[in-house]
């Protein structure tokens, strides 16, 4: 592997470089009201997680970027959108001087693969779990607004190496496993641990920032999401860094728990409320969520009305 890398570093370290000077281009020629925007908030802010492993949070706050570099190779978790994959190859020429080797996508949404295809046309090795190949073979759809269809995918946007359980790189004196989580967000979740620098990134199996999205259109599962933020728990320690999909700050195991018992709170609130002899309507009128929509509901696309359904329909497929 890290043969590979020397070649495919020497090629493309003049085109990351060109790659950083066309950025700065498209920036002056872009209009006023645009570069004015961009100069207020960049498009990424850069988070250092450790000596070698950084979170770059989009602006936008869609899909938490990871980076790991070191003196072999860069690999990134996730590739964010094409229109910023630009800023994305400038942020990581700031942490190191090597290109970008590889990048593992968490799962299947335009946030996290939409980058895809551009960077593989800088020679980036696209990773991730079959089942998001497969997905991209096809138009996508997606859950918010009652569910968005989306153009299927350009070829060059699709992973080259897939795995079906567990798959290790062997990069910068450290083992980064990646491993497929049990349905959750979708039922193609990669959970990636840099197991030397006990550091995790968990995908959109873990935000920070608002009520969970269960994708039931790609195979996700409230009670998987239970069971998937439990393994992430078991494997942290104190010392523990997270990354999550989506939220503004890196995390740490206490975070997963707090994750973990609001998924359990709204799991058992909805239990009883079924056992009552409720039916969805009356749930939903229950308010269940109004004491913590504060913390976790703030985004409006997606609030916990969004969310119940899924839950009262897992519950109720149970008994």
């Amino acid at each position: 592997m890290m043969g590979l890398n020397q070649s495919r570093q020497r090629a493309q370290r003049g085109v990351y470089t060109n790659a950083k000077t066309a950025f700065a281009l498209l920036l002056s020629l872009a209009p006023t009201a645009l570069v004015a925007q961009d100069a207020g908030k960049p498009a990424f802010t850069s988070h250092r997680v450790t000596q070698s492993i950084a979170m770059l949070e989009p602006a936008d706050t869609n899909g938490n970027v990871g980076v790991f570099f070191g003196d072999e190779a860069v690999l990134l978790i996730d590739s964010h959108y094409e229109r910023n994959v630009e800023a994305l190859v400038a942020e990581v020429a700031e942490l190191t001087d090597l290109p970008i080797s590889f990048a593992v996508n968490t799962h299947i949404h335009p946030d996290h693969i939409g980058g895809n295809a551009r960077l593989a046309s800088y020679g980036v090795t696209l990773v991730a779990h079959d089942s998001v190949r497969l997905r991209m073979l096809k138009e996508l759809r997606i859950p918010r607004r009652g569910g968005i269809t989306l153009p299927q995918p350009a070829e060059a946007a699709r992973p080259v190496i897939t795995y079906s359980e567990a798959l290790s790189f062997h990069l910068n004196d450290e083992e980064v496993r990646v491993f497929l989580a049990p349905p959750a967000h979708t039922d193609g979740d990669s959970f990636v641990h840099f197991v030397d620098s006990d550091v995790l990134h968990l995908g959109d199996v873990f935000r920070t920032n608002m009520y969970p999205i269960i994708d039931q259109f790609n195979g996700g599962s409230f009670l998987g999401m239970i069971a998937a933020m439990q393994i992430a728990i078991d494997m942290a320690g104190p010392d523990t860094k997270v990354i999550p999909g989506h939220g503004g700050e890196v995390s740490d195991r206490a975070g997963m728990i707090e994750v973990h018992a609001m998924l359990s709170l709204l799991r058992d609130r909805v239990q009883t409320a079924i056992e009552s002899g409720a039916s969805l309507d009356e749930i939903a009128a229950m308010n269940l969520s109004q004491d913590i929509d504060g913390r976790w509901g703030s985004v409006p696309s997606w609030t916990f009305t969004d969310l119940l359904p899924t839950i009262e329909s897992e519950l109720r497929a149970q008994r």
